[in-house]
C-alpha cells in the first residue's frame, strides 16, 4: 500500500485545498504504480503548530515562515 505522510504549518490549508493536495499525491502514486494502486494510497497530512518545526537546531515559527 503507497503511504505518504505531509507535515503542513498549522492552518494553513482550507479542506480544499487539503483535498486537492491529497488528490495529487494519490494521482503521483498511480502515475508510477497504476491505476491499481489508487484503492490502497494513504495520504496523511498533519498540521504542526507553530513553533512545532526545527531546522538546523533552530525553531522555527509562523513569523519565520512568513505567515504572521
Amino acid at each position: 500500500m503507497p503511504f505518504a505522510n505531509l507535515k503542513v504549518p498549522a492552518d494553513t490549508l482550507t479542506p480544499e485545498s487539503k483535498k486537492k493536495l491529497i488528490d495529487a499525491v494519490t494521482d503521483a502514486y498511480v502515475s508510477v504504480y497504476g491505476e491499481r494502486a489508487r484503492a490502497t494510497t494513504l495520504v496523511l497530512v498533519e498540521e504542526v503548530p507553530d513553533g512545532g518545526w526545527g531546522l538546523g537546531g533552530n525553531i522555527l515559527t509562523a513569523e519565520m515562515l512568513g505567515r504572521s
